[in-house]
């Protein structure tokens, strides 16, 4: 207290300041680190909250999508520009591993096609069509369905594979099917990258296919409300398919000329052209497999489904690339 000469003596004096103690920054530590475990597990839950909201309303892992989206989004601009030929690989890969998943969902539905004779068949084409291009491709896929025809009657000759006429020719339908519907399409991309400043087209066509396939996914996701067609694929709306076409016009807009060096208008008709054949291409998929009674053709590729789930919309897009490349480059 202050005495009427003047302040006590006791305020005069300075505070103290006691360095903190071991124990004082332990238990700081430990309140920070318990703060940060509340802040990840709250973050968590509603990361997976989110997930769960979202594969409710379509059925599918986004982020687990996203993910292998842009590991294969990474090998395929590795392969293009580092060195060409690595197209090869990765094409084959592909072609490969989606061959073996559509020609074992054929066989699951009664269909006797071979799953390795045509896996090896379809792989074969890829680097044909890189160097010799679209006639090479022509020649290799005849030969495809050459092979896994005699291959599918050879088989014949084994008592326990005989069947009657109608089975055996819907078999090598089947078989020829496979060979079209992958082999075919995506060495069409082979052609185009093994061409001379083809990658460059490429590159622009399977973005427009990605983005397009995103830019309806997320329109969709937020706006759909009207069905598309669903009796063959529930999910797609046509807020969706409006969503998909505005970004890929938009986006070959100004791709063309940037990377293409083609006027904007060309990357316009382009883009309209892929989202129309994508969402064709996607519906067919979707038709193929409810014909088959599967969801999905494998469950190699979290969130996707199988490889052929993530090409559905790119495979059916390559004729219109290679058409556009062949017209105007």
């Amino acid at each position: 207290m202050s005495t009427p000469d003047g302040p006590d003596e006791s305020e005069k004096a300075p505070r103290r300041h006691h360095p903190p103690t071991f124990a004082d920054i332990e238990a700081r530590a430990h309140q920070t680190r318990v703060e940060i475990e509340a802040r990840a597990e709250a973050a968590r839950a509603q990361f997976e909250a989110t997930n769960e909201r979202i594969r409710a309303r379509t059925g599918r892992n986004l982020f687990a999508a996203i993910g292998i989206g842009l590991a294969l989004a990474a090998m395929l601009i590795v392969s293009l520009f580092l060195w060409k030929p690595l197209f090869i690989l990765f094409g084959g890969l592909l072609v490969g591993f989606t061959t073996f998943e559509l020609a074992s969902a054929l066989r699951h539905a009664g269909r006797n096609v071979p799953r390795i004779a045509s896996t090896v068949v379809g792989v074969a084409t890829v680097p044909v069509a890189f160097f010799w291009h679209v006639e090479g491709l022509w020649l290799a896929l005849l030969v495809a369905i050459v092979l896994i025809t005699v291959y599918r009657v050879v088989e014949l000759l084994r008592p326990s594979h005989r069947t009657g006429t109608r089975p055996v020719l819907l078999d090598i339908g089947a078989g020829a099917f496979v060979q079209v519907y992958v082999a075919f399409f995506a060495g069409l991309y082979l052609a185009l990258t093994g061409s001379d400043g083809g990658e460059w087209w490429t590159l622009v066509a399977l973005a427009i296919v990605v983005f397009t396939d995103v830019g309806a996914y997320a329109t969709g996701l937020k706006f759909g409300k009207h069905k598309l067609a669903p009796a063959i694929s529930p999910g797609k709306t046509w807020e969706g398919f409006a969503g998909s076409i505005v970004v890929a016009v938009l986006l070959g807009a100004v791709l063309a000329p940037l990377l293409l060096q083609e006027p904007w208008w060309l990357g316009a008709i382009l883009g309209l052209l892929l989202a129309l054949v994508g969402t064709a291409g996607d519906l067919t998929e979707s038709l193929i497999k409810r014909d088959l009674g599967i969801k999905d053709i494998s469950t190699w590729l979290p969130g996707h489904g199988g490889f052929l789930d993530r090409l559905d919309s790119i495979l059916p897009s390559a004729p219109v690339a290679f058409a556009f490349f062949s017209l105007f480059s």
